[in-house]
Order: structure tokens, then sequence, then C-alpha cells
């Protein structure tokens, strides 16, 4: 099994499935093993992992954009409270209401922007983050939760500012933080630090009532990358985006061709889920050895989490199938009216 940023770690096997490809800035409790014996699972470590089979819902923690400008971080603030119709919270807990609030928070980060001399012409002034629940999940625990998130994270380092919107199915809370810390120092978040931030969310909505978890796509048996915003919008605006066009293209030259193009890092990800689910099973063997009932019953429900996985399918695997499925038997591509007969007659 691969070790992939495993660093000086020794944790029992299953930590494996659960771990993020980098190292993080700050260790989680399951990354902290049993004094005793490093092979077995702490308390947060089963925790964690009934969690997971459990499906409990997982967070989203995502940097949206940056504002580079004093008129851009205007606008985002505008956008944000709604032109000031939505309360606003500081990091002095200080509640902005109202477009007299709006001003305000503007004036003063407009004011801080052009006292800041060290800052380069596109260095960023703030970094907008937007942290979400699945609908359903109680809004007031997500409010809670960013606070104490962002109190947390940034507090006594960063200025920074929070809004709640409840339009929306999914109950999510925009927060914008001025880049430049109180130390001089530049908020440069990383994908360890994202990793971190999700963690640390999906603990303060525990605290406060709310399953929630935090994992990387691998311990779900999930491969292909959710779409970015930008091919998101490309797409809503009904044109195709071209990473997807050269892609489609790729595979239909293939197709004529009869030959595949090599991609090691598709062998590399179903080798990466093999070893996945391989550590799921081996857990569920030693818990189903256990003398405790609970560890057999945890046991059982590992086997079906992993029974249940979905088939491993790269974002190439899913374009494959949609071009296969776009010819006909006879090889060539269907006809508009073959296609409208294959859905079956009109009801």
């Amino acid at each position: 099994m691969s070790g992939e940023g495993d660093g000086d770690l020794e944790l029992p096997p299953i930590s494996y499935v659960w771990r993020t490809p980098v190292r993080r800035p700050k260790r989680a409790k399951w990354e902290i093993s049993d004094p005793i014996d490093s092979s077995k699972l702490t308390p947060a470590m089963r925790a964690k992992l009934q969690r997971i089979v459990a499906k409990a819902p997982e967070v989203m923690v995502k940097i949206t954009g940056k504002t580079k400008t004093v008129a851009h971080l205007k606008s985002h603030l505008e956008y944000i409270t709604r032109n000031g119709e939505l309360t606003a919270e500081t990091e002095t807990a200080a509640m902005m209401h109202g477009r007299q609030g709006l001003r305000d928070i503007q004036e003063r980060w407009a004011d801080d922007a052009e006292l800041d001399g060290s800052r380069r012409r596109d260095g960023p002034l703030s970094h907008n983050v937007i942290l979400s629940m699945p609908p359903g999940t109680n809004p007031i625990a997500v409010k809670d939760a960013v606070r104490a998130f962002a109190i947390e994270t940034f507090g006594g380092e960063h200025d920074y500012v929070f809004v709640q919107h409840l339009d929306d199915e999914h109950p999510h809370v925009h927060l914008t933080v001025r880049s430049l810390g109180y130390d001089g120092r530049r908020l440069n978040p990383r994908k360890a630090d994202l990793a971190t931030w999700r963690e640390q969310f999906a603990g303060e909505l525990r605290l406060r009532g709310v399953e929630a978890e935090a994992t990387p796509r691998r311990t779900r048996g999930k491969v292909r990358k959710a779409e970015r915003g930008v091919v998101h919008a490309i797409k809503q605006r009904g044109e195709q985006p071209r990473v997807e066009r050269l892609a489609r293209e790729e595979i239909v030259k293939e197709s004529r061709s009869g030959k595949r193009s090599a991609h090691p890092w598709e062998a590399k990800t179903r080798e990466r889920q093999a070893d996945v689910r391989e550590a799921y099973r081996q857990q569920a063997e030693e818990l189903r050895r256990s003398q405790n009932a609970a560890d057999r019953e945890l046991a059982k429900q590992v086997a079906q989490f992993v029974a249940d996985m979905p088939e491993v399918e790269t974002k190439r695997d899913y374009l494959l199938k949609e071009f296969a499925k776009a010819i006909g038997k006879s090889g060539q591509p269907l006809r508009r009216e073959d296609k409208e007969r294959e859905k079956g007659p009109l009801r």
C-alpha cells in the first residue's frame, strides 16, 4: 500500500483512506496514535470511521476568489450583504446592519488597503471563502460553527467579516478574510490548509450536534473531481469547455485508429482505490475478530460500505461511456431519428 503523505506518522493502515496527499500544518485528533499500540484504533479514529461508514454529510469549504482592488472589494461586500440587507459580523463580533453598516465596513477596509504600501499591485486584498452544508442542516448551527471556525483560524491575526445566506437550499456562509495579517504576513492558503479548515469546520458542527465529516474523495470511493466553477459557468451558457472538447476529440481519434493513448495517472488512480478498499477490508476483518459486539457490528457496517462503493470511474471513463452511447450498432453516430426512437414512444 502506498505511503503517500504518511511522513513520520505511525498509524493503523485504515488511516490511509482518509489522509490527504499533502502534509498539513496541523495534526487532527485522528492523526495522534495510541501511545501503547500505534496499530490500534484510538477513540478519535474509531469515531471518524463510524461517521464515514454511516455516510455523515461532508462539509464544503471553498475559496471562491480574491479581491485585488478597492472597487472589487467594495463590490464583493455589497454582494455578500445584499447591499446591506443582510447583517454582517466582524472579527470583533460587531454586527453591521443596513447600508450604513455596509459603508462602515467598506470605508475601514478601503482605508487599510490604501495604507498597505507593501502590497504588490496584483496582490490580493482579501480571500473570499464559502462554507456550506447539505440541505436540511440547521442554519443556526452552521452560522455558529463558522463563527467559531473563524475565531480559531483567523482570530487575533486577520480582519474578517462573514454573512449567512439563506436564499439557497444549502445553508452557507460567506467569509471574507483580509489578506494582510496583523503581523505583516499575508494569508496564502494551500491545499493542506483547506483540508485542515474542512476538518475544523466539521468539528465545530459536531460540537453543535450536527453530524459532519471532512474526508478526501477517495475515502468515499470517488475519483472524479467536481466541476470547477468556471467550467460549470461555460456549460450554463450552452458552450463546451475547451478541456472537454479536447478530451472528446482524443477519444474519437483513438476510436478511429484503434489505439488507446497511455494515461499513467489512470493506473495510479485505480491502484490507489484498490489500496483504499483493501484497507477498509483489513480493518473490517480485524474488527470482526474482536470479542466486543460493537466492534463486530462496526465490521459489518464497514464491509457494507465497501460493497456499496461506486465503480471506479475517471473523467476519461465517463467520456468513453458517453461516446459509446452515441454510437449505433453499425459503428456510426446515431441519426437524430434513431436517437428519438431509442427514447421510446412519446407519452
